[in-house]
């Protein structure tokens, strides 16, 4: 069983984005420019674009029982965010939080993706997904569903609507990251979900994934290169 992890089921994720002058960003600067240059040397596709980091999240149960996890989001460079990242996260007062598509297909088998050589975490095991930026923002508010459903199309070329994804979150706490996961039942089988999203890579001139992996057991979850937070997941939803 995979340790240093927690599942809480969410009905609504409220996520607003605020300013926040993040002490990491100034103090380590130095030594994150130095970190970047020599992230873009071993990979010059990476970009030092906007993205969007959150302060520590709160988990609240309505008047009406709605479940909703309240998350406040802030601007910050990427080459800022992958030095926390690794640096080994040292400033406790921010987290990583993404939203990702869990695509099960008819016959029980979960998509993951495995990420180029391009990607900022080359051969790491997924589901489809990316750190959320700019382009998720709608008057002020962080919108994580159309995140998932916007990073799905770009690295699969499969487009879903909300109305096809699971009514609830599953939100998966792990160490500095928060995994908001949201499972889409797929109507076709395991072989047709790969062939599809196979064929939409080759088709790419610089595709975000190398190859697909489809998981239907929880024994294929030891690949080492299987992030933390997607085992913890598929652990309850896979069988033995």
């Amino acid at each position: 069983m995979t340790q240093g992890f927690e599942i809480w089921e969410a009905d609504r994720l409220d996520g607003r984005l605020a300013p926040y002058d993040w002490p990491f960003a100034a103090d380590a600067d130095g030594v994150v420019a130095e970190h970047w240059r020599a992230q873009t040397r071993l990979n010059p596709r990476i970009y030092d674009g906007t993205v969007l980091m959150c302060r520590p999240p709160r988990a609240a149960v309505e008047e009406d029982g709605e479940r909703v996890l309240h998350l406040e989001f802030f601007e910050a460079r990427f080459s800022r965010f992958l030095a926390w990242r690794n640096f080994g996260w040292p400033d406790d007062g921010v987290r990583d939080c993404f939203s990702m598509p869990a695509l099960r297909s008819s016959d029980g088998a979960f998509l993951l993706g495995e990420m180029a050589a391009g990607h900022s975490q080359p051969g790491k095991i997924y589901f489809p997904c990316g750190t959320p930026d700019c382009d998720d923002v709608r008057d002020g508010r962080v919108d994580l569903a159309g995140s998932l459903m916007r990073e799905l199309a770009e690295e699969t070329g499969i487009r879903i609507a909300e109305k096809d994804l699971s009514p609830s979150w599953s939100v998966v706490f792990c160490g500095a990251q928060i995994a908001c996961i949201r499972i889409i039942d797929w109507p076709e089988p395991a072989a047709a979900l790969a062939a599809t999203v196979e064929r939409f890579i080759a088709s790419e001139k610089a595709p975000e994934l190398a190859r697909v992996h489809l998981i239907s057991r929880r024994a294929e979850l030891r690949n080492p290169n299987v992030a933390a937070f997607v085992t913890g997941f598929l652990e309850r939803e896979l069988p033995e």
